[in-house]
């Protein structure tokens, strides 16, 4: 009788162990599994670079244009009504984040109140590149990606630069090229 009880105990030790080693090896692929999703998931954009990097900016001059074409991003006013624009650099800059791995590259023309702006804003470029550089690595990919934060950029850059300028003013930005990446 005791042996046949020592060989129900034996089998019962030997199925609950391995039952054991069957869950603990479940658990393990599953940690396993989860981990390389993670890690995928955070090494996706390897590939962006690390420094902010800006456009190699042209001395040749620029001259305003007057705008023809209708503007995404226009508000009340006409188009009848939009004044000289003065096209500046592409600039491609770090956005502000935790990884550092976001960069925007954007074009955008001025809107100017007068011709002879435009000379002034030729005299003062390396200063507007600096000024708005400044204010683009100061913002996150969620302060930008909404129209209204593209607006906000928008009006802290014209706040900014109207605030150099004493020939007259700056009435309005137009992004005509902003790809976050």
């Amino acid at each position: 009788m005791a042996e046949e009880e020592n060989t129900k105990d034996t089998v019962t030790d030997k199925k609950s162990s391995n039952m054991l080693i069957i869950i603990i090896i479940v658990v393990l692929a599953l940690i396993i599994i989860v981990g390389a999703v993670v890690a995928f998931m955070l090494m996706g954009n390897d590939n962006v670079p690390a420094n902010t990097q800006v456009a190699s900016q042209t001395s040749e001059k620029r001259t305003p244009q007057t705008r023809q074409s209708s503007d995404e991003y226009s508000d009340s006013r006409k188009l009848n009504d939009i004044g000289i624009l003065y096209p500046l650099d592409t600039f491609t800059v770090n956005l502000k984040s935790d990884s550092g791995r976001r960069y925007l590259k954007v074009t955008m023309s001025l809107e100017l109140e007068g011709k002879e702006l435009s000379i002034e804003l030729d005299n003062k470029s390396p200063v507007i590149r600096d000024r708005v550089i400044r204010i683009l690595t100061s913002k996150s990919l969620e302060e930008i990606s909404s129209k209204k934060g593209k607006q906000k950029v928008s009006e802290q850059i014209m706040d900014t630069l109207n605030a150099m300028i004493s020939d007259g003013r700056i009435k309005g930005i137009y992004f005509t090229e902003f790809v976050v990446q």
